[in-house]
């Protein structure tokens, strides 16, 4: 027999909550009219998580039983953070409420109904190692010739096969659009795919996208569970919806089929997880996916000045396929955003670094200021200009610039040059190739120590075991490259040109982004001639990093540095967004995919609606390091208002403004406010007269 709740007429005046008081109209709107199919459009900054824990208290003053709740996020920490919310506000903890992350969710539920799929209750989740061991053996199993070319790692083809899963697409469609270098082997992994499917089956063991897959066949092929849980939840809340893919959609839809009242809160124009498998179709196409929805908009910014938010909004009307909508502040009116464009990427990381040191004498902590950027290999010069200036900083999205593992491969190849006695070094070189283990690669490394210069193991009779041979021939033709070459780039993009980058392509997803923080690094090493130099300068800058954890450094004393996917969600009162070039922002590779400029579009959104109070935009008008090459800023800039910003300059120091030669001088065509800094990073004229700008540079200081 199933039950079902009758509520009566909520009079607001008895509730204990004063939600009239505390929410702003459009918040009450979606609190006390969520019947039904509900879009709530909440843009940054706009309430969103303070709207959904009103609605979930609403529902339970009005008598609505928790376990007739259930609420859907995408982290844990966003689940507690709102079931805390509700109970501050209440006054008592909604014991039995459903809230969690899809994954956990979907796990409460198949410990229950997993029999019915034919796993038992007990079934094993398999954990990201687990997943990789599993994907080993089966390649194993099936005999795949791993030493003919590079074969994907293990973790690289789970990740592909997780994509297919989320995406709802093939094997050879993922293969064709994201990993075209894997054609050939589309059959192989299609076979893969299936034993270790078949493995995991015969173990009762489940991987995490197993969890949602399989909710998902017990909801579609069982109607009396699916009617049973759909009557069950009442009420369906989803946190994020721009984010889900297509099984999420699916599961969201089957979970509340029954009474109808679906509530989800997202942004369109802040979906940016497509690499994910995020499908920014579900968010829009909604309406159409339930055709009575209500559709409720929070425009009511509360984190941002007007002037972000009047870039903000002009970034985000470029994109067509969006729901409109434009962001109001709440926050008195302040300075203009910054435009400011720099020499070279050096003179970037001079500014960025001076004016956060300006920043703090102003009375702004270091954990109030960010600088985001597309991808992590724009940051590398910018790291090495804050530990030169003692600046310390917390990096997001992955490690620091010299920690990152293809990094640190290629500098050791070049100690293994400067030193070939180095026993560590050799180490790190040696496990990168085919059929070396650690025992095989210690034991050549011991050999080694007989060398006086990399040249001499030419000479040298090093023993090699008969599988790693293969291996060792290619490293021969590096080493032989590494002993003709002098300057650090050479050196770098030697070894990038070598194996090595067949070694990136096989073992990681991200291997292009790994090649193109190389180049940025042979473009820093364009500034070196000795090697030695060179490496004791890095050497030095990671040591710094160890000893500033030492000499106690808080979090709350650091600045944060962050790619801006890592940064969705965060806010800072001052916020740096550099390294805007054409080619890198928007990302070429984003632009080959459908829809691929306006997702990078709203990552540019994303990454200005961070900002509180102060917002600058900066990019290096030449590329390398004292390189010719002209960068033209990125198309977001180019389509903005030359009015909605101030304007930067950044020129060659002089002594003072009455000495000027008639080089010191510069034509600035552009219309739009100029201001100028000092050496300091501190503003010294508020506006310069068009055509005859006195502008100040901090490239020699």
């Amino acid at each position: 027999m199933q039950e079902f709740t009758l509520h009566d007429n909520f009079d607001l005046s008895k509730a204990r909550i004063d939600y009239q008081k505390e929410l702003n109209p459009q918040q009450l709107e979606v609190v006390l009219n969520g019947e039904g199919a509900v879009l709530v459009l909440a843009g940054a900054g706009s309430g969103k998580t303070r709207t959904i824990t009103y609605r979930v208290s609403y529902l339970l003053e009005r008598g609505v039983s928790p376990d007739n709740i259930l609420l859907l996020t995408f982290t844990n920490k966003a689940a507690k953070e709102m079931l805390s919310r509700v109970e501050t506000l209440l006054g008592w903890y909604p014991k039995g409420l459903w809230g969690g992350t899809f994954h956990s969710i979907a796990n409460r539920l198949l410990r229950i109904y997993a029999p019915e799929l034919g796993y038992p209750s007990n079934f094993t989740i398999l954990d990201q190692e687990d997943t990789k061991a599993l994907v080993k053996v089966c390649i194993k199993l099936l005999q795949v010739d791993t030493t003919s070319r590079r074969f994907p790692s293990p973790s690289k083809v789970h990740s592909l096969i997780s994509y297919v899963h989320n995406s709802g697409k093939s094997i050879s469609e993922v293969i064709e659009s994201k990993y075209p270098q894997l054609t050939e082997l589309t059959g192989v992994i299609e076979r893969i795919a299936q034993l270790y499917a078949q493995r995991k089956k015969e173990a009762d063991a489940m991987d995490f996208d197993d969890l949602l897959l399989k909710l998902r066949e017990l909801l579609s092929t069982n109607e009396g569970i699916r009617r049973r849980l759909s009557q069950q939840f009442e009420y369906v809340l989803v946190d994020e919806y721009q984010d889900t893919n297509v099984v999420q959609a699916d599961l969201i839809r089957f979970l509340s089929s029954e009474h109808g009242n679906l509530l989800v809160v997202g942004d369109d124009a802040q979906s940016i997880y497509s690499f994910r498998a995020a499908d920014i179709k579900n968010i829009l196409g909604f309406p159409q996916t339930y055709p009575k929805t209500k559709t409720f908009r929070l425009t009511t910014n509360y984190r941002s000045t007007p002037e972000i938010l009047s870039i903000a909004n002009a970034i985000i009307a470029q994109n067509k396929n969006q729901f409109k909508k434009e962001l109001a502040s709440v926050q008195p009116s302040s300075d203009l955003p910054h435009l400011v464009p720099a020499n070279n990427s050096a003179q970037e990381a001079q500014f960025i670094s001076q004016r956060i040191l300006v920043l703090r004498e102003e009375g702004v902590p270091l954990k109030e200021v960010a600088v985001l950027f597309r991808a992590a290999f724009h940051s590398q010069a910018l790291e090495f200009e804050l530990m030169k200036r003692d600046i310390p900083y917390e990096y997001r999205g992955g490690l620091k610039f010299f920690e990152r593992a293809h990094i640190k491969d290629v500098i050791s190849y070049l100690r293994i040059k400067t030193n070939p006695k180095d026993e560590m070094a050799w180490m790190r070189v040696l496990g990168l190739l085919s059929g070396v283990g650690l025992a095989t690669a210690q034991n050549i490394a011991v050999q080694m120590k007989k060398l006086n210069s990399l040249a001499d193991l030419f000479s040298s009779p090093i023993k090699i075991p008969k599988r790693a041979q293969s291996g060792w021939n290619l490293l021969l033709k590096t080493v032989e490259d590494l002993v003709a070459g002098n300057l650090p780039s050479d050196l770098i993009r030697t070894v990038v040109a070598g194996d090595y980058r067949n070694y990136l392509e096989a073992e990681y997803p991200d291997f292009m982004d790994r090649l193109e923080d190389l180049e940025q690094f042979a473009l820093f090493a364009q500034g070196y001639t000795s090697l030695q130099v060179f490496l004791d300068e890095i050497s030095l800058s990671l040591d710094y990093g160890v000893l500033r954890e030492e000499d106690g450094i808080s979090e709350e004393e650091k600045i944060v540095l962050s790619t801006i996917h890592q940064a969705k969600g965060l806010e800072w009162t001052a916020v740096f967004v550099m390294h805007l070039i054409d080619g890198k922002f928007p990302n070429e590779r984003a632009l080959e995919e459908e829809g691929g400029l306006e997702e990078e579009r709203r990552l540019f959104y994303v990454a200005t609606t961070r900002a509180r109070k102060q917002l600058f935009f900066t990019y290096p008008i030449t590329s390398g390091y004292d390189t010719l090459m002209l960068s033209q800023p990125s198309i977001f800039l180019q389509e903005l208002p030359d009015t909605l910003f101030e304007k930067i300059l950044l020129k060659t120091a002089v002594k003072s403004f009455a000495s000027h030669s008639s080089s010191n001088k510069q034509s600035w065509d552009d219309e739009g406010p100029t201001i100028v800094f000092d050496e300091l990073g501190e503003r010294v004229q508020k506006q310069i007269p068009k055509g005859m700008s006195f502008l100040r540079n901090i490239d020699e200081l």
